[in-house]
């Protein structure tokens, strides 16, 4: 009886360490554990974003400002100086017609001549918002190729795991 002890205590201590070294869990599954498997190859797997990128792009314009005159105060200043010059010219009712019509000629003419204001052109600043769009090239994931138990699997990852992977083994029986 001895004999047969010995054997069947080296099988449940073997059995023991492949558990411990699957690192099965009692997580509430008994058909799910865990282990590690060995990585072989780490792939980067990159795309190329592109990002709006809002700039404000300003240049210098000419801008002409038109000045308008005084029209009243040349209207004013004409009829005055029509109206003094009309009265020297004639003698009794002829010297108040032509200050009349002096007055008359001079508004006139004071006000078309006060319409014309001056011009000037000064540089403004303009500005607009634009976007320039830009591209990178990122890493968006690895593939990574791993064994495990003899097997060779492959997988997507958002993270390079290194030399060795956790992985979860869940094994169900086939239908």
């Amino acid at each position: 009886m001895t004999k047969l002890l010995f054997p069947m205590l080296l099988l449940a201590l073997a059995t023991t360490g492949v558990q411990a070294q699957d690192g099965r869990y009692a997580n509430g599954d008994d058909n799910t554990h865990y282990g590690w498997a060995d990585v072989l190859r780490v792939d980067p797997v990159s795309a190329i974003t592109q990002t709006e990128v809002p700039r404000q792009e300003c240049y210098d314009q000419q801008v002409v400002h038109q000045e308008r005159g005084n029209s009243t105060a040349g209207t004013i200043l004409g009829a005055v100086v029509g109206g003094v010059l009309g009265n020297t010219v004639g003698k009794g009712d002829g010297r108040r017609a032509a200050t009349v019509a002096g007055a008359v000629a001079g508004g006139a003419v004071g006000n078309r001549a006060s319409n014309h204001g001056g011009s000037y052109e000064t540089t403004q600043t303009q500005c607009r918002q634009v976007s320039t769009v830009s591209e990178q090239r990122r890493i968006v994931g690895y593939d990574v190729e791993y064994k495990y138990r003899g097997e060779v699997y492959v997988s997507r990852l958002n993270y390079d795991p290194g030399e060795r992977l956790r992985v979860r083994v869940n094994v169900q029986p086939a239908d």
